[in-house]
């Protein structure tokens, strides 16, 4: 069941350290099925505060930190169509909103681990960023959001605002931190870290090494 998801984490489980308000970590979170279904793993979803890890890291967001950078950013634009065009992600978009404060959300997805909601709850937090484009700081529209998708809005609302709450995601943020995380989307498998999508393919290889003994 969805709570136990971070609980089972072993040598076998890849973990999959995202925040919705990542877009390579939607692009990601769509295509992880497919390497659940050639490997047999099944990657366990772990919360954290990007916002908390670059300030921890000092690291700052591609479109800042390459602002300099002839042709950087455009690169980067392009490499994204190639991933989307080559997945099918047909219902992908660029957020106009972005870049937007994920911690409310990101509370929220804890909320849902624990009430048992949690794939329903990511899956609509990720369509409503990255295929619907709304602005997912909004309460009005996270609410819109969460009944839209069926989830208690005010239920998981509220307890996302609960004081273990926020200390769990500080403490998914901290941790991650410390296992050597500066963005998102990372992947851990065993203590062998992975950063990015363009790493996909040896994170897949890795997880078939260890699953061979």
């Amino acid at each position: 069941s969805a709570p136990l998801r971070r609980n089972l984490v072993s040598d076998m489980t890849p973990e999959f350290l995202f925040d919705f308000v990542s877009p390579n970590a939607y692009l990601v979170h769509k295509v992880l099925p497919a390497i659940e279904g050639r490997t047999g793993a099944r990657f366990a979803y772990v919360p954290v505060f990007l916002g908390g890890i670059m300030r921890a890291t000092n690291n700052r967001p591609p479109m800042i930190a390459f602002a300099e950078v002839k042709g950087k950013n455009a690169y980067i634009g392009l490499e994204i169509k190639r991933f989307v065009a080559k997945h099918g992600l047909a219902k992908w978009a660029f957020n106009p909103h972005f870049p937007i404060n994920s911690l409310a959300i990101m509370r929220g997805a804890l909320a849902a681990e624990e009430a048992g909601v949690f794939m329903p709850y990511v899956e609509a937090m990720f369509r409503a960023m990255w295929e619907e484009g709304r602005k997912m700081d909004e309460p009005a529209l996270i609410a819109e959001t969460l009944s839209g998708a069926g989830l208690d809005a005010e239920g998981l609302m509220a307890r996302a605002q609960a004081a273990e709450i926020k200390a769990k995601l500080q403490a998914n943020t901290d941790r991650a931190v410390e296992r050597g995380t500066f963005g998102i989307p990372t992947f851990f498998v065993g203590d062998e870290i992975f950063f990015g999508k363009d790493s996909l393919a040896d994170l897949e290889d890795e997880i078939v090494r260890r699953k061979a003994g």
